[in-house]
């Protein structure tokens, strides 16, 4: 029941913390599991902070030196650990803690286990498809490295990068790559470096370690973060044997350090002999083109139309001269032979002219009508007829 109370009326210090004492009591033993971040001891009490791997939220544990001793391995700051507790608030302090019964070391076993089952949950919503990977920049302006600091992994990708195209730039944001904080610090450089216009890739790297050390890079939170990223990610922890499940949820995958160097960056030396073959292959097809056409024209030159352009309109002039001389030939034949019928026909037509009667001293009399006059009765005395002679027409009268 909530307590009650009033401005007029208020509850005492102690009474509410007393309720708090009694709600906290009320939970009982349960099993916590985190990572043991702080540890420190007096001769018969041991203290550490649990923390969450995920979340940034811890507690204090008090545990009786003889129950951590019986721990094995030894309790150290990073163990994932599992603990039987009760929840306990001191009034005087106004503290929450845990008072441990019983501290269990996870171990790899149960931490293969639960990763298999976080690997089928994350690839069964789809964050291993390949479709949603997306591919590297060919030349990133600037390399985004996420990576302890001052580690050999460091030292990898920025040399190998370096080496391959000396005018990389790169934006190292140096974190804690394993223990409690890494999840945490991982995922703020994370953050950040997606928000930078300037990062056209991101390289996630770390050395090689045990599977314990390699945990924060199979964390739930970090791979649905790279996953969410606008960037793409480059996954490099440890060796090639190697496989957390960020490997698995990054865009690509390098087998270490060195070669993550080698996959952001394109390599210059190769990038120019590209250049140089493909400048060798134009200059051959531009060659090879020229010569094409070369002996296409040389091939349109020797032929006889264009070889000797007059000679065909030479032979078409004496053609069409011996078809005129042919013509002309056959015009002269023609001619000569009508001439001669004309002249055959022009004695004909002049031995039967009356023509040929006059010339020889006759008339013919004509009337003014022109009828000729054949007969002395068609004529009367007086009429008037034109005489016609050889030498031209004479006007006669009629007498009798």
């Amino acid at each position: 029941m909530p307590l009650e109370s009033t401005p007029e009326s208020p509850l005492p210090v102690r009474t509410v913390a007393r309720a708090i004492g009694e709600w906290i009591g009320r939970l009982g033993r349960v099993w916590v599991e985190g990572q043991v971040t702080e540890l420190s001891g007096r001769a018969a009490t041991a203290f550490l902070t649990l923390r969450d791997p995920v979340a940034d939220v811890s507690l204090r544990i008090t545990c009786p030196r003889a129950v951590c001793e019986t721990v094995q391995p030894p309790l150290a700051e990073g163990a994932r650990v599992v603990v039987w507790a009760k929840p306990d608030f001191y009034l005087m302090r106004g503290t929450l803690s845990l008072t441990a019964y019983d501290i269990r070391p996870v171990g790899v076993g149960a931490l293969l286990a639960r990763l298999e089952q976080l690997r089928q949950v994350l690839a069964a919503e789809g964050l291993f498809a390949a479709e949603r990977k997306r591919p590297l920049p060919f030349l990133p302006g600037t390399v985004g490295l996420v990576t302890g600091r001052d580690s050999a992994a460091e030292r990898d990708v920025v040399e190998n990068a370096r080496r391959r195209w000396p005018a990389v730039r790169f934006r190292i944001e140096a974190v804690a790559v394993q223990g409690a904080y890494a999840v945490s610090q991982m995922l703020d450089a994370l953050a950040r470096l997606d928000t930078d216009p300037a990062v056209d890739v991101i390289v996630l790297a770390r050395g090689g370690g045990s599977v314990e050390d390699l945990l924060p890079f199979s964390d739930e939170a970090l791979c649905r973060a790279v996953a969410a990223c606008r960037t793409p990610v480059v996954s490099a922890v440890g060796h090639e044997t190697d496989t957390p499940l960020v490997d698995h949820v990054a865009d690509r995958r390098a087998s270490t350090p060195t070669d993550a160097g080698k996959l952001v960056v394109p390599d210059m030396a190769e990038e120019v002999g590209r250049v140089e073959a493909l400048r060798q292959r134009t200059w051959r097809c531009l060659h090879a083109r020229l010569d094409q056409e070369q002996r296409s024209l040389d091939a349109l030159r020797s032929r006889p139309a264009l070889a000797a352009p007059v000679a065909d309109l030479d032979r078409r002039a004496a053609d069409i001269g011996g078809h005129v001389e042919r013509a002309r030939r056959c015009l002269a034949a023609r001619l000569d032979g009508d001439h001669g019928q004309l002249q055959q026909l022009r004695a004909r037509v002049g031995a039967l002219s009356p023509a040929a009667t006059l010339e020889r001293g006759y008339a013919v009399l004509q009337k003014p009508d022109g009828t000729v006059v054949r007969d002395p009765a068609e004529v009367s005395a007086g009429e008037t007829l034109t005489a016609r002679v050889a030498g031209g027409r004479i006007g006669v009268r009629v007498t009798e």
